[in-house]
């Protein structure tokens, strides 16, 4: 069977909306030989996730201080995301060890990574061994192989150092940096990045999951030189303290005044209301949907693809094989768009 227009699929984030976009994205990969009928038709010929290392906190912050390793969390999540099937290894790399010792809290996956890169003196041939052992379809690089750390101004004048803490702040974030800010970016990632036909930022937090990866110098303007289809994925919901009120649009505001502007053709948001329970339970924790404010966006000169996206449950997620589909046609609307087509996609309610 020949599978025709396959991509290659840059995807950058971390924390949990990036393994879900993985997750949905991974049943489109197209991996030879194909013995049976495929669930979803296969459109993706290679899948890369770039990934924050700036976390500081639980598992991965401790073996970060106390072993001078990059944190492995968000890597191993994305690992995980991307194995083949939810296997035994699967489950074993999600593991957490119980109890009150030295093990208590750490995953066994952050402790194979780390065991790895020590072992191999490459935390790259970690993560590329970790990859072989769950049989992963795609590629996972770090942004940066640099120890790099957060730095964030507040709007009450403080100065906030550390992912933790500023994820932690209940005053809201003027201004993001990276420590040391020249870091370098990981080759592999800037070449994924050229050699892309569909780059997606999101879902995931903005200033601690995001802008990490597009603040390490190179990667945002390599975005910006690539004729790629470039895809912003809106979060579901704000975050108390770090995007308090945002709406869709100042999230793409506040990425354009750190890593420049026209970055993206398209944004991804969902439609699909929010059952008051859930949203109740939200709104106790300081927690909103993020307003769709799709004028501010049109003024952007971004399409919008509209979906309902929701995963079902008591936690507000997206669903990712419903978001792949909405990444699937962001790619179709722009060839739609270049041939004359209206610039807006959007499903019904």
């Amino acid at each position: 069977m020949k599978y025709r227009n396959l991509q290659s699929v840059v995807s950058l984030g971390g924390g949990t909306g990036l393994s879900c976009l993985l997750k949905g994205l991974k049943n489109r990969v197209l991996d030879p030989p194909v013995i049976e009928a495929p669930a979803f038709e296969p459109w993706i010929s290679r899948l890369t996730a770039v990934v924050t290392v700036t976390d500081d906190g639980g598992s991965s912050g401790r073996l970060r201080d106390e072993l001078q390793v990059l944190p492995p969390g968000d890597i191993r999540n994305c690992i995980v995301a991307l194995s083949a099937d939810e296997s035994l290894l699967s489950h074993l790399f999600q593991y957490r060890f119980p109890g009150s010792g030295q093990l208590q809290g750490h995953s066994f996956g952050n402790l194979f990574l780390t065991a790895l890169t020590g072992v191999t003196g490459d935390f790259l041939e970690a993560i590329r061994v970790s990859s072989d052992v769950l049989a992963i379809k795609g590629k996972i690089y770090p942004s940066t192989l640099h120890d790099v750390r957060l730095q964030a101004v507040l709007a009450d004048g403080s100065n906030v150092y550390g992912e933790s803490l500023i994820s932690g702040s209940r005053s809201r974030i003027v201004s993001l940096s990276l420590s040391p800010p020249d870091c370098a970016p990981v080759p592999a990632v800037v070449d994924a990045i050229r050699m892309a036909d569909l780059i997606t930022v999101g879902p995931g937090s903005l200033f601690t999951s995001l802008l990490p990866n597009l603040l390490v110098p190179g990667i945002a303007d390599a975005i910006r030189r690539s004729s790629a289809t470039k895809v912003y994925i809106s979060n579901l919901m704000s975050q108390p303290g770090e995007t308090t009120d945002y709406t869709a649009a100042d999230h793409l505001s506040a990425i354009y005044a750190h890593a420049g502007d026209r970055l993206f053709d398209c944004i991804i948001l969902n439609n699909q209301p929010i059952s008051n329970t859930v949203l109740a339970r939200y709104r106790t924790q300081g927690a909103m949907p993020v307003v769709n404010d799709r004028d501010r966006i049109a003024a952007l000169e971004l399409r919008i693809i509209e979906d309902a996206l929701l995963a079902s449950g008591s936690v507000v997620r997206h669903d990712p094989d419903l978001l792949a589909a909405a990444v699937r046609r962001a790619v179709r609307g722009r060839k739609a768009h270049a041939a004359g087509a209206g610039e807006e996609i959007r499903a019904k309610s």
